[in-house]
């Protein structure tokens, strides 16, 4: 087999902890496998390099940046490497650069356009483990580039398709993926198999364990992805097409999202263009907005709600400030995002009305409802969020 092994930060985050990941890559290659091994920084170090940065400069050139943070695998890497050359394993480092990950112009949020695999194959000819430094890449100009949150992810699934690899695995601190965070719900179960479209959604309201870029890819590529932790053997969980699950879960997760806010606007005009005005606004500023809803319009006016992430609120402010509009505008911070997600939604019915009768028993109101073939995701107040994620895991049985 042909495995592709990412290891993140707190994997990696000191020499003792590189020692265990070489044990791990050493157990696999004894195995009969070929391994490419993709790592991130050390935990910790991505911060010390940007406080470095801000130490001379606020708002220090983007281009500088990913020269700087890119140091930050390759120190990994190289370490790694030798760790295992010190262990009898033939191994060899390498950059994104070297392991030809090419991307696009954008500075610190890079894209993947393309991977040439042929030195990584060349390696691995020579029965070498190949280590790559995840997270970055380079341009068409020669540039180095960094991939941005959750890079080291997506540097390993794209690899992992440009070699048509049988199996990536990602390597964390937690077992794999839970039916919700166990921080909130300590009867959360580890999920042993879950479809691309479901952690998708899951990654998407709130769930930290992948990054939604790396799913998206990773089905894109229909690469095999295993998640779990590198500080135990346990099982981790399967994300793979939906048709390779056979018996597919009504509901498999509830996820919360804390970082958002909510924008409502009292008395706005009811006549065609004004929407279309609002949030051609706030696309241009580049302001992600989620969920909307907008009341039957009455007497020539209407209310319009909706959500922005909550690190993008004062910028969503900023540009309702220009709107030079006259009805009144309330920002609410204190709001909190539950959903519902399972494959399971698009052949039963009754999912949402159970969620709504359960969030009710509780009396907690809904605000604002949103859903989709497979999510139903809620707003409500903040303080009543890990209160409402608690009693839709046990309606839905998912403590059992």
């Amino acid at each position: 087999m042909l495995i592709v092994q990412k290891y993140g930060g707190t994997s990696v985050g000191s020499l003792e902890r590189i020692e265990e990941v070489a044990k791990r890559v050493a157990k696999a290659k004894d195995a009969g496998n070929d391994v490419v091994v993709v790592v991130s920084a050390m935990s910790g170090e991505t911060n010390k390099l940007i406080g470095y940065a801000k130490h001379f400069s606020k708002n220090p050139p983007k281009r500088e940046m990913d020269l700087l943070l890119s140091s930050g695998e390759r120190v990994t890497s190289s370490l790694l490497s030798i760790a295992l050359q010190a262990k009898g394993y033939n191994s060899v480092a390498l950059t994104g650069r070297q392991a030809g990950i090419y991307t696009d112009d954008l500075h610190t949020t890079a894209r993947i356009d393309s991977i040439d695999s042929n030195k990584i194959k060349e390696h691995l000819d020579n029965d070498e483990i190949v280590v790559v430094a995840g997270f970055q890449g380079v341009t068409s100009s020669g540039e180095v580039s960094t991939l941005g949150r959750g890079g080291s992810d997506l540097s390993a699934v794209a690899i992992a398709g440009a070699l048509r690899a049988d199996l990536c695995e990602i390597y964390t601190d937690v077992d794999g993926v839970y039916t919700t965070d166990p921080r909130i719900e300590p009867k959360a179960k580890k999920l042993d198999i879950i479809s691309y479209d479901e952690m998708l959604e899951l990654a998407s309201l709130g769930a930290k364990v992948l990054q939604n870029r790396s799913v998206e890819l990773a089905k894109k590529l229909d690469v095999t992805l295993v998640t779990r932790s590198s500080f135990n053997d346990n099982e981790g969980t399967l994300i793979t097409k939906e048709e390779n699950i056979m018996e597919k879960p009504l509901v498999s997760g509830i996820a919360l999202d804390k970082n958002q806010a909510r924008v409502t606007l009292r008395g706005v005009k009811d006549e065609p263009g004004i929407a279309a005005k609002i949030f051609n606004r706030l696309a241009k500023e580049n302001i992600n907005v989620d969920m909307i809803i907008q009341n039957v319009g009455l007497d020539g006016v209407t209310n319009l709600g909706f959500t922005v992430p909550e690190n993008e609120l004062s910028d969503a402010k900023s540009v309702m400030s220009k709107l030079n509009a006259s009805e009144l505008i309330e920002f609410d911070p204190n709001i909190v995002k539950v959903s519902v997600v399972g494959v399971g939604m698009q052949s039963h019915s009754g999912v949402a009305s159970k969620a709504f009768d359960t969030l009710a028993k509780e009396n907690i109101n809904i605000q604002m409802i949103s859903t989709s073939e497979i999510k139903v995701s809620m707003v409500v107040d903040e303080k009543y969020g890990e209160l409402a994620v608690r009693a839709l895991h046990s309606a839905y049985n998912l403590d059992k």
